[in-house]
C-alpha cells in the first residue's frame, strides 16, 4: 500500500475528543420482556403477587412508564424540519411502527427505521429507539408531550443534516429501563435483543433484585437505610451534575440498591454559576440549595414529599404537597401565610423553562423564598474559572479523586471550558504520575498533548490506553490519525477498521478508511466504505460527494 497521505489533513474536532482526517479541499409491558437468568431480577410481576394495591398503583406512575416497546407508546405525527428541509413521519403499519425521512431532490434521504422501543416518561417527551444491523440509535426526532408537537431532538434544532446516527448510549439508557443489557463485543451500541429487560422504572430499581425475597428472603428498604444510601436510590437517575465520571472498571448500570453510588460514579458540580439553571434531571443539585433541606439535614429525602408508589391526581395535588410543607411548618404558619393561596408550589416551586430541553418546563427544587416568575433559567459561566467539587460532598479521600477530578475536568473543557485546559492538564499529569496503568487517564492526556503537536508522546500514550483497554474507540481512531500522518497509512487503517467495525455509526471512522483507500486507488474499498457509512448516516454531505467522486468516469478523491 502506498503510504504518502500528502492529500490527507487532520482535524481535531472540538469538544468530541476525537482527531478524524479530511480532504484538502472541505404500555410498558406489564410481563418481563425477557428471562433475567443469574441476575436476581424477577420483574414487577413476581413482586405483584404479593403486594398487589402497590403494584396497581405504582403501575400508573410515570416510572412505570419510562420505556417501553415503541407501540405501546405511539403518537402519530408529522413535520418538516425548515433546517435541513426533510419531513419526518411517524406511523404504524402492519403491528409495526415507522419513522420515515425525505427530503424533496434528494435519493439518499428517502427511507424509514422501524422504531422498536421509547424512553422517556411522557410528562416532557419521548424519545423512540431504532436499529441498524443490530446496532442501536436513537431517532432525531422527539415527541414533546406537553406541547402535543414532533420537534428535532435537543440540541439538533439547527442542523442540516438528517441526524440519523445518534447512538443509544448506556447512560441513554440508565434512568429510564431496567435491566440494561451491556454493548456487546466492545461495541458503543450494539446489543443483544431485547434492549432491555424490563420495561420502564421496576420495583428492583429501588429495592434491589427479588430473586432471595422472592423466596422468603430479606430485600432492600430504602428508608431503612442510611440517610446517605437511601438518598442513593433516588441520586442514581435524580442527580445529573456538571460532569459525571464512572469510577474505573465500574459503570452505574451495576449499581444496586444499598450499595454505595459513589462506588461506581462521581458527580461533579460547578459552584460558581451566577445564573445557575435547572437541567431536566438535576433535582439532587436544587434540593440541596433550599433552605429546607438545609435546616432539615438528613431528616429530609425526596421521598419525604414524593410517594414513589403511586401519582398524585390533580385533583389531590395541592392539598396532598400542601400537607408536605404544613408537616415541617405547622398548621398555624399556613393559616397566617397567604391562607387564600393552599398552592405552595405555586409561589416556591414554580415551574421554568428547562435550559437544555426544548419545549419542556422543569420545577424549581430550590424551594425559594422569593422567587423570581417568569425568568427562563439558564447556566451562565462566570468570567473567573469556577470550582468543580465532588457532589454531594464525599467523606471519602484518596488518590482516586484525583483522577476522578481530572477526567471530570477534561469533560468540562471539551464541552467549552477552554479557560480551565492548564489547570486540567497539570491535574490529569497528577492522576497519570499517581495511576499509570489508567487508561482513560493516558487517553485523555493523550488528546491533550495531540492537540499541542507533540505527536510522539500522544502516540505512546495512546498505545498504553489501548493496551489496557483495547476496545476505546476514540484513542484507536485518533493513534490512527497519528500512523497515517507519519506515513504509516498500513498501520492506521488496521485501527480504524477494528474501530469502525465496532462502531459503524461513528462517520468521520469510515471517511478516513474512504480516503485512505481513494489516496491508494483502491476505488472499490473506498466505495464499500462510503457506502457502509451513508448506511448508517444517509444525509451526511461529505459521504455524499465522496460517493459522487468515486462512481464517477475515472473515480476521484476530490481535489
Amino acid at each position: 500500500m502506498v503510504t504518502s497521505i500528502l492529500k490527507l489533513c487532520l482535524r481535531l474536532v472540538a469538544g468530541a475528543g476525537v482527531a478524524i482526517l479530511c480532504s484538502a479541499s472541505q404500555d410498558p409491558q406489564k410481563k418481563p420482556l425477557a428471562q433475567a437468568a443469574g441476575t436476581g431480577y424477577v420483574g414487577n410481576e413476581a413482586c405483584a403477587s404479593c403486594h398487589s394495591s402497590i403494584s396497581r398503583s405504582f403501575s400508573g406512575t410515570a416510572h412505570a412508564h419510562a420505556s417501553g416497546p415503541a407501540a405501546a407508546n405511539l403518537v402519530a405525527g408529522e413535520f418538516v424540519h425548515q433546517e435541513s428541509r426533510v419531513k419526518y413521519r411517524v406511523y404504524s403499519e402492519s403491528g409495526k411502527v415507522w419513522l420515515s425521512f425525505e427530503r424533496p431532490g434528494d435519493p439518499l434521504v428517502d427511507g424509514k427505521r422501524e422504531l422498536l422501543n421509547y424512553i422517556g416518561q411522557g410528562r416532557r417527551g419521548t424519545t423512540y429507539l431504532f436499529s441498524v444491523d443490530g446496532y442501536f440509535f436513537e431517532a432525531p426526532i422527539n415527541l414533546y408531550t406537553s406541547r402535543h408537537m414532533w420537534d428535532m431532538a435537543p440540541a439538533y434544532g439547527a442542523v442540516r443534516e438528517a441526524p440519523m446516527n445518534l447512538p443509544v448510549l448506556p447512560s441513554c439508557m440508565d434512568c429510564h429501563v431496567s435491566g440494561i443489557r451491556p454493548p456487546i463485543e466492545g461495541s458503543e451500541n450494539r446489543y443483544a435483543m431485547p434492549l432491555f429487560l424490563y420495561a420502564g422504572v421496576t420495583c428492583e430499581r429501588c429495592h434491589g433484585p427479588g430473586e432471595n425475597h422472592a423466596k422468603g428472603g430479606a430485600i432492600v428498604n430504602p428508608v431503612k437505610l442510611s440517610p446517605e444510601r437511601r438518598d442513593q436510590v433516588c441520586m442514581q437517575c435524580h442527580l445529573e451534575g456538571n460532569a459525571a465520571i464512572e469510577r474505573p472498571g465500574k459503570h452505574l448500570y451495576q449499581y444496586r440498591p444499598g450499595d454505595d453510588l459513589s462506588d461506581y460514579v462521581r458527580y461533579y458540580v460547578l459552584t460558581d454559576s451566577e445564573k445557575p439553571g435547572l437541567r431536566a434531571a438535576s433535582q439532587f443539585e436544587e434540593l440541596a440549595q433550599s433552605m429546607c433541606k438545609k435546616k432539615s439535614g438528613d431528616r429530609m429525602s425526596c421521598t419525604g414529599c414524593h410517594d414513589p408508589h403511586r401519582t398524585i391526581s390533580s385533583d389531590e395535588r395541592v392539598a396532598f404537597y400542601r400537607s408536605k410543607c404544613l408537616a415541617c411548618h405547622g398548621a398555624q404558619f399556613g393559616e397566617k401565610h397567604h391562607g387564600n393561596q393552599p398552592d405552595c408550589t405555586q409561589c416556591h416551586m414554580p415551574a421554568a423553562s428547562s435550559s437544555d430541553i426544548a419545549h419542556t418546563a422543569v420545577t424549581d427544587h430550590r424551594i425559594l423564598r422569593k422567587p423570581s416568575f417568569g425568568a427562563k433559567l439558564e447556566n451562565t459561566a462566570s468570567s473567573s474559572l469556577p470550582q468543580l467539587l465532588p457532589f454531594p460532598n464525599s467523606k471519602k479521600s484518596g488518590d482516586l479523586d484525583v483522577r476522578d477530578l481530572a477526567l471530570a475536568w477534561q469533560s468540562i473543557v471539551n464541552r467549552g471550558m477552554t479557560m480551565a485546559q492548564p489547570g486540567t492538564e497539570q491535574l490529569l499529569r497528577q492522576a497519570l504520575a499517581q495511576h499509570p496503568d489508567d487508561p482513560a487517564v493516558l487517553a485523555a492526556l493523550a488528546y491533550v498533548e495531540q492537540k499541542h503537536g507533540a505527536n510522539d508522546k500522544a502516540r505512546d500514550l495512546y498505545r498504553k490506553a489501548l493496551a489496557q483497554d483495547p476496545t476505546l474507540i476514540d484513542a484507536e481512531t485518533n493513534l490512527g490519525v497519528l500512523e497515517a500522518r507519519s506515513g504509516k497509512l498500513s498501520e492506521a487503517v488496521s485501527l480504524w477498521q477494528d474501530a469502525f467495525r465496532r462502531a459503524p455509526g461513528r462517520s468521520q471512522i469510515g471517511m478516513n478508511l474512504a480516503l485512505a483507500f481513494c489516496s491508494t486507488r483502491q476505488f472499490k474499498d473506498a466505495r464499500n466504505y462510503t457506502m457502509r457509512v451513508l448506511e448508517f448516516n444517509p444525509d451526511l454531505g461529505e459521504a455524499k460527494t465522496r460517493l459522487k467522486q468515486l462512481n464517477a468516469d475515472p473515480p476521484t478523491c476530490g481535489n
